[in-house]
């Protein structure tokens, strides 16, 4: 059995986080695991239904979930796009964190395994006194780091990953996404740059390359190497 929960952060905005979360859904699908998506916070968005969990389903290949309409699988949707602590504070709100873990633990009651999508990266606010590492670092949430090869990364990423070690944050691996496509000789060296350091982490080839993706007809990618050290451990 799988552990239960994963953490899906990138090494910034509009880096792929969404379409990592899904294709890795749709992937666990497929391997006849119970799965659901979950967005810790929504900003940006106007819509009943968060828009990162309308990407979720179009690649998993399903229907909205009655979960994704009660707002379990998404418990905070902002207007404003901002990180969620300024976001929330605009409605004259707060992002209580307990209460999206009481939605992951409802979650679990009716899935096999959640893969929750984080806003941004790891250190974004999600209260003016909490950030996403300090919530990951309370919860240990295996945790999925979204990059590219884009100029810039190498640093982003290593800096995710340090943080995740420090805070004992335990790292399932790295989703590379080609999209938009980089120069082929920063791609390349970022690639080798990205396992050397896995392997450091002692996680060895836990990498995962995603291509250029259309919504109406994504590929089935393998994520194997970022699940199979986790089976038969729970994190419940």
């Amino acid at each position: 059995m799988f552990m239960r929960i994963f953490f899906i952060t990138g090494i910034d905005t509009d880096i792929g986080k969404s379409y990592a979360t899904g294709l890795a859904a749709r992937y666990l699908l497929k391997q006849g695991v119970r799965v659901v998506t979950q967005k810790m916070v929504q900003t940006g968005t106007s819509q009943s239904l968060a828009d990162d969990l309308w990407t979720h389903r179009r690649l998993m290949g399903i229907e909205p979930l009655p979960e994704d309409v009660d707002g379990t699988t998404c418990p905070y949707r902002f207007p404003f796009p901002a990180s969620p602590h300024l976001a929330a504070e605009l409605e004259n709100r707060v992002v209580d964190p307990l209460l999206i873990t009481s939605c992951t633990e409802r979650l679990l009651e009716a899935f096999d395994v959640v893969l929750l999508e984080g806003a941004g990266g790891i250190h974004v606010p999600i209260t003016r006194d909490v950030l996403t590492s300090d919530y990951l670092e309370a919860r240990k949430y295996p945790l999925i780091v979204v990059t590219s090869g884009r100029l810039g990364s190498i640093n982003h990423t290593l800096l995710t990953l340090e943080a995740a070690v420090r805070r004992r944050i335990p790292i399932a691996g790295i989703v590379f996404n080609h999209h938009p496509p980089a120069d082929a000789r920063i791609g390349k060296d970022s690639l080798r740059f990205f396992r050397e350091q896995l392997k450091r982490c002692g996680r060895g080839d836990a990498l995962v390359e995603l291509p250029e993706i259309r919504l109406e007809n994504a590929p089935d990618i393998d994520f194997s190497s970022l699940f199979d050290l986790f089976a038969g451990k729970t994190n419940r």
